[in-house]
């Protein structure tokens, strides 16, 4: 069937939206000579899409519901759950529901035959654009497959079978829930393999390209790469376990030191640096090494391995100061896609897996945890004051958790900013979490030059970009690439449960709230409907631009993407700019197929968003502004 893919091409180039009135909030940031072309633009009229296929970070429980109605159809393929009736679990299901997961399948069908999804590549070939550059990806948390390496009587029925990322895992948290949750879950004390468990991140590019079959992920930019003419032998996924921290990651499986070893040949061999990719998480992961592979202490490359091996870092909506939706789901398993499902939808997820044993799964994957929100009050803002807060707004996104008084209810006295809410979660949850956590991560900021330098001593500070630098590079290009214009989830409002004597959680999101701005307990932000626009977009806008955080002054270029869906594809259609689906947009492809065949001098920045008013007003100074 892949044969006959077929899609509609659009042009190359990012083109200029047609003008409309400009209101105050559009009013450009921009200093006279900014090299940055602004966009001023009303947001897309987009009718808010509530996805049936929920995917992770709180999202992917639901995906159960939609295996099974898919079972008889010929796009997506269940053979792991045969001996399930169909018949009688749709007995079961609301009509409705029922007929909006068929509308999502047959959706999903009608756009993969009308998208041709090797189009980008052909044209860029037919421009004169060809295979240049060695290309490494990094795929984002949850996109890489895990599966069972052990051979222990409890993982034997499992053995090389996807326990994430298959169907597999489907029948086994249906028909298998603790058995599912012990393979999934790492060991609370050491956040390695639990005893006689063994899950292995899967290789290759079928790693991340479906997170199950008829679900892509990076399939569209593998397809367009081989139109232009790569292969295996100068292109490679770097899969890894996202549920692992980082030190893990080099210590259980040696992550970095292969990935170290991939540049290395890939440079040698072509004669060519190479280009690294990331998406998301990934990103992180990417900046975690550009330090590891420098330090005595890690791959003891030395501070021009970057500038010696890697041509460009393209980062594709990369979660570089976390997610606040991190917060939630790691507090009380829980966000958004959670709060706003019907109370048919919500039965269905607590049967499977309650707020209790999410938000114990999520803790016991300190990868996860890696994105919890980076520099506290200086970029989230305080009780009163957020940088990205809106003219005439009732509350300010500042106020990040907060609680309503009730004589029944056993919530905190005041509400918490970023800050406070990161000190309640450690506070609040097992010592073995927030020893995990401690020991794995930083969330400060650095203010001062001498700062930055001592930090590279620090592991648990190299995923944070407000406390390290980038690499000792002048000649790398950095490529920030991501979505804005899609609802991103930026405060809540937290009650006591329903039923304290049922959980182990004090408190719960307010789902019950439904007034001005706050939709079941939650109030929406900027972003790309997963990662908040402060985060995707600081450190690329002004961060890097900072001598102490790019000493060496590597070239930083940002493109924004709109978030312009078809409202009648499930994936949002090629002009999507949704934090996963935005993989398959036809502008991101064509960047990145660009910036492989050694034309990335040719992108211009793009600025959308009113990111850059944004960024002036975060807490953070040039060093001599601050010691004034």
């Amino acid at each position: 069937m892949a044969s006959t893919l077929r899609r509609r091409a659009v042009g190359a180039d990012i083109s200029e939206s047609s003008s409309q009135a400009p209101t105050p909030r559009d009013e450009s940031p921009a200093k006279p000579g900014d090299k940055v072309k602004i966009i001023h633009d009303h947001k897309p009229k987009t009718r808010k899409r509530r996805n049936t296929f929920i995917f992770l970070m709180g999202i992917v429980f639901g995906l159960v519901a939609a295996g099974f109605l898919a079972k008889n159809n010929d796009l997506i393929e269940l053979p792991e759950i045969g001996e399930l009736s169909m018949d009688s679990f749709l007995d079961v299901l609301p009509a409705g529901l029922v007929k909006d997961m068929r509308d999502l399948v047959k959706g999903e069908r009608d756009f993969v035959d009308s998208y041709d999804s090797f189009s980008v590549g052909i044209k860029a070939r037919s421009e004169g654009l060809s295979v240049h550059h060695p290309v490494i990806m990094v795929p984002g948390v949850i996109s890489t497959g895990l599966e069972s390496w052990g051979t222990a009587n409890i993982s034997r029925p499992y053995f090389r079978k996807r326990l994430w990322g298959s169907w597999t895992m489907m029948r086994a948290l249906v028909m298998d829930k603790e058995i599912w949750k012990k393979h999934i879950m790492l060991d609370k004390k050491t956040g390695l393999d639990p005893p006689n468990i063994k899950l292995r991140a899967a290789q290759g590019f079928d790693a991340t390209d479906f997170f199950i079959t008829g679900y892509w992920i990076w399939s569209k930019i593998l397809e367009n790469l081989a139109s232009l003419g790569y292969d295996p032998g100068n292109s490679f996924t770097a899969a890894y376990d996202w549920r692992l921290s980082y030190q893990n990651l080099e210590l259980r499986d040696q992550y970095f030191s292969k990935l170290k070893s991939y540049v290395e040949l890939a440079h040698e061999f072509s004669g060519q640096k190479v280009v690294l990719t990331s998406h998301s998480m990934g990103s992180q992961v990417l900046f975690y090494f550009f330090h590891w592979v420098a330090s005595a202490h890690g791959g003891k490359g030395g501070d021009d391995w970057v500038e010696r091996h890697v041509e460009a870092w393209i980062n594709i909506s990369g979660c570089m100061l976390g997610a606040v939706k991190d917060v939630t789901a790691v507090l009380s398993g829980e966000m958004r896609d959670t709060a706003q499902l019907n109370s048919f939808a919500v039965y269905g997820l607590e049967k499977f897996l309650n707020k209790d044993e999410r938000a114990e799964i999520f803790r016991a994957m300190p990868g996860i945890s890696a994105m919890l929100p980076i520099g506290g009050e200086a970029v989230w803002g305080n009780l009163t004051w957020a940088p990205d807060d809106q003219p005439g707004q009732k509350d300010s996104f500042g106020s990040f958790l907060n609680f309503r008084k009730s004589a029944n209810w056993t919530t905190p006295d005041k509400n918490f900013t970023v800050s406070g809410a990161m000190k309640h979660l450690m506070e609040s949850t097992d010592d073995w979490y927030r020893d995990q956590i401690q020991r794995s991560y930083s969330h400060g900021v650095a203010h001062t030059s001498a700062e930055v330098e001592a930090n590279e001593l620090d592991q648990r500070k190299w995923i944070n970009p407000l406390e390290t630098r980038l690499p000792l590079a002048p000649s790398l290009k950095v490529y920030c690439f991501y979505g804005v214009g899609k609802p991103t989830e930026r405060a809540y409002y937290y009650r006591t449960p329903e039923f304290p004597g049922l959980t182990n959680l004090n408190i719960t999101i307010d789902t019950g709230l439904i007034v001005d701005d706050i939709d079941h307990g939650v109030i929406m932000g900027e972003g790309d409907g997963t990662v908040n626009l402060l985060s995707t977009g600081y450190m690329c806008s002004k961060g890097w631009r900072m001598k102490r955080y790019n000493p060496a002054g590597a070239k930083v270029t940002v493109v924004e993407m709109p978030h312009e869906p078809d409202r009648f594809n499930p994936r949002g259609g090629p002009n999507t700019a949704d934090h996963v689906d935005i993989l398959g947009r036809q502008t991101l492809n064509e960047l990145i197929l660009r910036v492989a065949a050694g034309k990335g001098y040719m992108i211009d920045d793009y600025i959308f968003s009113n990111i850059k008013d944004y960024a002036e007003k975060v807490k953070i100074y040039e060093e001599k502004e601050n010691e004034k």
